[in-house]
C-alpha cells in the first residue's frame, strides 16, 4: 500500500536559477547595480540632512564623503551606475513604441545610442552649470 509516487507533479528546482545560463547571470548582476542606486541616493539624502542642520553638520558631511574610502564608494557606485544606465538604455527599445521616421522603422541601436548622447549632453550641461554657478558665487 506505501508504493512510492512515480507519476508525480515535475517540481522545477529554483535554488540558484540565475547561475545556470550566463543570460540570467549578466541579468542578476545589472539588477545589482540598483543597489547603488539606492545607496547614492541616501547618501545625498543624508547630505541634504546635514545641509538643513547648519553649515557645520554639513561641513562634516562633506569631510566624511572626501575620505579616501568614501572616494573608493563613490568611485565603485559610479562604474554601477554606468552600468545600469548602460542596461536601462539598452532596454529602452524594446519597452517603447516603434518609432519610424521617413516610414522607415528606426533600428534600436539609434534609440540606444539616443540615449546615450542625451545622458551625455544633460551630464556636461550640468557640470557646466555647476562650474559657472560656483565662478558667479
Amino acid at each position: 500500500m506505501n508504493e512510492p509516487r512515480v507519476n508525480g507533479p515535475y517540481v522545477r528546482g529554483m535554488n540558484r536559477w540565475w547561475k545556470r545560463d550566463p543570460f540570467f547571470a549578466r541579468y542578476m548582476a545589472r539588477e545589482l547595480t540598483a543597489f547603488a542606486v539606492l545607496a547614492y541616493s541616501i547618501v545625498l539624502a543624508w547630505g541634504l540632512v546635514r545641509l538643513a542642520q547648519g553649515e557645520a553638520a554639513f561641513g562634516g558631511w562633506v569631510a566624511a564623503v572626501r575620505s579616501p574610502l568614501a572616494m573608493l564608494l563613490h568611485a565603485v557606485i559610479l562604474l554601477s551606475f554606468i552600468v545600469h544606465a548602460k542596461s536601462w538604455f539598452e532596454i529602452m527599445p524594446k519597452t517603447m513604441p516603434m518609432l519610424f521616421v521617413g516610414g522607415r522603422r528606426v533600428p534600436a541601436r539609434a534609440v540606444t545610442r539616443a540615449g546615450f548622447v542625451a545622458a551625455g549632453v544633460t551630464s556636461v550641461a550640468v557640470l557646466l552649470l555647476a562650474v559657472g554657478w560656483r565662478a558667479w558665487n
